[in-house]
């Protein structure tokens, strides 16, 4: 195992690397007030590696969702009335996904959208943060799905080349699984009408792409081997489960369109976010300057150390928001700023602790035994917390993550607060300790 000298040395090199992720893009430094002229802007590079055919690129900026960013909060509610139950399900599925992909045109940092059924009524909700021109983006967002199949052009007239054959003759599209390969492929059927235009057009392109469009964007484009009738193919590729299950959600977003309207158009002010997140950070720094002053008066050197440890938590913190990355609100501050208080509770657990142990004990001693007796009580009080954080996140949705409620954006920022808090709270605050106070009080 490493010695506690090592140890510290890796959390501080972690907190470095976290420190810098955490810091604005670009940092103003002005000196001329000091006798010094010097007034630029420092830029901080986000990371860009390309190696041996890698290409990695990511920025560290903090994505902020609706209610600190400003932008729109559209509903619109789709005519599922004529369609089956599981012809409904496919139908909301498809149309979720198209929206998102037309959202994604606007280049938007982190939208939000997502289904809701209530009172037999089937719903896209979708948050814009940062958006400007809503109406374009009602616009778009708002127009059926539109699934065509193309020919491809020759050398003398290259191009793409709409045919009559369209989504309003597709049937439905399914995952199927070969006979012979066992690999997953993506199963079509048309219906009478479209059989007819389907083998006519399969009959003309042998050897030759069979371009399908949705939205005038290119999904795939299947190769065709030999005409086919009856009105049903399949399309093979290099599939997995997953990749043919979202083709197939996109051509039955084309097969099964149904219209949509808005119902309901809200707006939020970047002013109204901006005084959100200046309100919320000078609320924070104060009740975090009297968490340091009050640690330090009542633990003196001790709370010293819990102090920096708390620090070392608010950097690393704040870098995981940008890497994973969390979409923070107003609700996720105030979740952050709850996860602070139990970062210090852990301490202060440790530390009534050991001025009891100390009275029968050397420091050395009642400090390793302080930390061991302190455990069971942090281990059940944040274990609690974070059953409450994940039944209020819903994590059986994996996208979690990266959407911007106000319940799971309280509920995220929370959870990984008190991940965080305990390994500053316990592993980093006991060997600050053993370092920096307990090699002391030995040499006295």
């Amino acid at each position: 195992m490493l010695n506690p000298f090592r140890k510290v040395i890796l959390i501080f090199i972690l907190t470095a690397v976290a420190l810098y992720i955490s810091i604005p893009k670009a940092i103003p430094i002005d000196l001329t007030g000091i006798g010094i002229d010097f007034n630029e802007t420092v830029y901080r590079k986000d990371l860009n590696i390309s190696f041996a055919g890698i290409d990695i690129q990511r920025n560290f900026d903090l994505k902020l969702g609706l209610d600190l960013a400003g932008g729109s909060h559209l509903v619109f509610e789709a005519d599922t009335s004529q369609l089956s139950a599981e012809e409904r399900k496919t139908a909301i599925e498809g149309l979720k996904e198209v929206m998102e992909r037309r959202v994604n045109l606007f280049g938007i940092s982190e939208p939000n959208v997502q289904t809701s059924t209530f009172e037999n009524l089937d719903r896209i909700i979708v948050e814009l943060p940062g958006i400007e021109d809503t109406n374009a983006a009602i616009d778009l967002i708002g127009q059926t799905a539109q699934l065509v199949f193309a020919e491809t052009g020759t050398e003398e007239e290259p191009g793409l080349f709409p045919t009559e054959l369209t989504g309003a003759n597709l049937k439905k599209s399914q995952v199927v699984f070969d006979q012979t390969t066992g690999q997953p492929v993506v199963g079509i059927e048309f219906d009478e009408e479209g059989s007819k235009k389907f083998a006519d057009l399969t009959g003309k392109n042998i050897g030759k792409p069979l371009v399908i469009l949705l939205d005038n964007q290119v999904i795939t484009a299947p190769v065709v081997q030999d005409q086919i009738t009856g009105g049903q193919a399949q399309i093979s590729g290099d599939f997995d489960t997953e990749t043919a299950r979202n083709l197939s959600i996109q051509l039955n977003a084309g097969a099964l369109p149904v219209s949509v309207k808005l119902v309901q158009e809200k707006t939020v002010g970047a002013t109204l976010g901006d005084d959100s997140v200046q309100r919320s950070v000078i609320a924070g720094l104060i009740g975090l300057l009297m968490v340091l002053l009050f640690m330090i008066l009542v633990y003196g050197r001790l709370g010293l150390i819990a102090d920096v440890a708390l620090v070392i938590f608010g950097v690393i913190t704040l870098a995981l928001y940008k890497l994973i990355p969390v979409v923070l609100t107003l609700p996720g501050i105030a979740g952050f700023l709850l996860s602070v208080g139990m970062a210090v509770d852990s301490n202060i657990l440790i530390f009534e602790r050991f001025k009891e142990e100390r009275l029968k004990r050397n420091f050395k001693d009642a400090l390793e035994v302080s930390f061991g007796r302190a455990w069971d009580s942090i281990r059940d009080a944040n274990v609690a917390t974070l059953v409450t954080a994940f039944v209020l996140a819903n994590p059986l949705d994996w996208s979690f993550l990266h959407t911007s409620g106000p319940v799971r954006g309280f509920a995220i920022t929370l959870a990984l607060g008190i991940i965080i808090s305990t390994f500053t709270g316990v592993t980093v605050t006991r060997n600050l300790l053993r370092v920096f106070i307990k090699v002391k009080k030995a040499r006295k």
